[in-house]
């Protein structure tokens, strides 16, 4: 069994969403919804990947969360409002840019754009944890996450990346199994980002190792 008490590494991530029956089952239905439901399809994989997170954080099996789907709309809707509001600034930037033909505001879209990239699997992780809208809409806070996330973070980075350039191999199967590698892509990247804010929180729980000098016994020796 995969879960966030197993070592983060491409092997594990790659294999999260494919490693029992239930687990294929939900990435097949998520690539179905995208048919049947466009748009909305997209949303409610954002919200089933919230919430498959958001039990795992919890210590609870990832699934089946391919339920309550009203409440799934609602935390894709939210945190696509997320990603609207982070990119918002780049947008206007970057109209600006290409309008005037300046080189230095182009630039700062970019850099802003890439500032809100960087901190959208941080912030959407920490939602995941109580559905607390200031994790997402708190720019300070959000931001913050990135740093938190150290050189794990960028690890997970590492790996959601790659998941990205593999799941255009789905385009190979006559467009439609896409469908199912973008799916797998969304989930890969939930767990890994999920896997380090988890890891940080156990080390962080982890009562402090005595040293020799200070072990039961030894104190008066």
């Amino acid at each position: 069994m995969i879960d966030l008490r197993t070592p983060l590494s491409l092997r594990t991530s790659f294999g999260f969403p494919l490693q029992s029956p239930p687990a294929r089952r939900e990435v097949l239905w998520g690539a179905a919804l995208l048919v049947l439901l466009p748009g909305v399809g997209w949303l409610l994989n954002m919200g089933h990947r919230i919430m498959m997170v958001h039990h795992m954080l919890h210590g609870r099996p990832a699934w089946p969360a391919w339920r309550g789907y009203g409440g799934l709309l609602r935390h894709g809707l939210v945190t696509f409002a997320g990603m609207l509001y982070y990119y918002l600034p780049a947008a206007l930037l970057g109209a600006l840019a290409w309008r005037s033909g300046s080189p230095a505001w182009a630039a700062g879209a970019a850099a802003l754009a890439a500032l809100a990239t960087v901190a959208i699997p941080g912030y959407m992780t920490h939602y995941c944890v109580a559905f607390d809208a200031r994790e997402i809409f708190d720019p300070v806070r959000a931001l913050s996450r990135v740093r938190q996330g150290g050189r794990a973070y960028w690890r997970a980075w590492g790996i959601a990346l790659a998941a990205l350039a593999l799941s255009f191999a789905g385009l190979l199967a006559l467009g439609m199994g896409f469908l199912v590698s973008s799916v797998w892509f969304w989930q890969v990247a939930g767990f890994s980002f999920a896997s380090v804010f988890a890891r940080q929180a156990r080390d962080r729980a982890a009562p402090p190792q005595l040293t020799p000098a200070a072990a039961p016994g030894e104190a008066g020796a």
